[in-house]
């Protein structure tokens, strides 16, 4: 198969598809990678790197998605390259589609197979293509959230872990998944006090143990959110259902009574954000104040620590890259139901409930579209 490599174009992403080891790794495989000049610039990567690696260098993107069966990326397509897609081909990327109705008609429009990183299950019911980006956006957070609470950036002026005699920030995190967890954890690796909440008894338990009894696990309702939110100094907002829009938590009437220069970082922005207030934002513009909240809302976090993203992206999409080439995506998809929870639009065609219900669109089933 013929793989494309493109170089990302949305606003302050330096990630890329795949790395020199996965192309090297691809090539040994027999199949041909497609890499645009300049696609490794963000993580370092020379051309002649690429090169080295057994890539074939493209001059323009367009060269890539002309003579790629498969195009493999990080980010959703941006106008200009949903444009170069056509039937048949195979999208590999993060799509968030659940958040973006123009971007899904548009999508499915063009008859592209489009896979989506972040719906592709486990057996154990698990994402294993979006945690390593949910552990480094998790862990990012309190880095963000941690600078956005000093003065110049509109913050308190409060030190996240404070100092002896003086009281440490209170930071409440909504959602005990793999985002959750990582944020708390470096949260109280920075001597904040912690407070994490989740609907769920059983993860509750686990994040208990987990953290020897030092985060603060309280069960998720209306009233102990407010409470929780009431008190925070920063939010970190760790909501996902996965395919679908995230929950709006935060609602807006409760800004204007959290603490003056609070700040919240939504990470689950990338699916329409869990605050009603949110809205995307990018690296180089990432904040903005609503009723004296700052809010960090940055669609792409994990961009800004690229070379580590873009490997720990690829030691879990690898694998799959290699099964969707060797099988060719209708036997791939077939045959593995957990890659086939990644399928979002298919042939002109809607194909995960959670997106077709987000937007309110019908939904197709995959199966007899892939047998045709």
């Amino acid at each position: 198969m013929r793989i494309g490599v493109p170089r990302e174009i949305k606003a302050s992403e330096y990630r890329v598809g795949l790395t020199p080891a996965s192309v090297r790794e691809v090539v040994m495989h027999g199949h041909e990678v497609l890499v645009e000049r300049g696609a490794g610039q963000g993580i370092g990567v020379t051309d002649e790197t690429w090169a080295k690696v057994g890539a074939t260098l493209c001059d323009t993107a367009a060269d890539v998605f002309a003579g790629a069966e498969m195009v493999v990326k990080v980010k959703e397509p941006q106008p200009g390259e949903v444009a170069m897609l056509r039937p048949g081909q195979v999208l590999f990327t993060y799509l968030h589609l659940a958040a973006d109705a123009e971007l899904t008609r548009a999508l499915a429009a063009t008859g592209v197979v489009g896979i989506a990183y972040e719906t592709v299950t486990s057996p154990e019911g698990a994402l294993p293509l979006l945690a390593p980006m949910s552990e480094v956006a998790g862990r990012l957070s309190i880095q963000a959230g941690a600078r956005c609470l000093e003065k110049p950036m509109g913050g308190a002026g409060i030190l996240l872990g404070g100092v002896p005699g003086v009281a440490p920030a209170e930071v409440v995190v909504l959602g005990g998944g793999v985002v959750g967890s990582h944020a708390a954890a470096m949260a109280l690796g920075l001597h904040a006090r912690v407070t994490l909440l989740d609907k769920s008894l059983p993860r509750l338990r686990q994040l208990d143990a987990q953290f020897g009894g030092r985060v603060t696990t309280v069960f998720a309702t209306h009233d102990s959110t407010e409470r929780a939110l009431l008190k925070a100094d920063l939010v970190i907002g760790a909501v996902l259902v996965p395919g679908a829009a995230a929950p709006k938590l935060i609602r807006r009437e409760i800004l204007s009574r959290m603490k003056p220069g609070s700040v919240i970082v939504d990470v689950a922005i990338d699916q329409g954000g869990c605050a009603e207030t949110s809205r995307p934002t990018t690296h180089l513009d990432p904040v903005f104040v609503v009723d004296g909240v700052v809010h960090y809302c940055v669609a792409n976090m994990p961009g800004a620590v690229a070379r580590t993203s873009a490997q720990a992206l690829n030691n879990a999409t690898l694998p799959f890259v290699l099964r969707i080439a060797e099988q060719g995506y209708r036997k791939a998809l077939l045959d593995d139901s957990h890659l086939a929870a990644g399928l979002n639009v298919c042939q002109g065609h809607i194909t995960h409930p959670g997106v077709a219900e987000a937007i309110g669109a019908p939904c197709v089933e995959a199966r007899p579209l892939l047998q045709t």
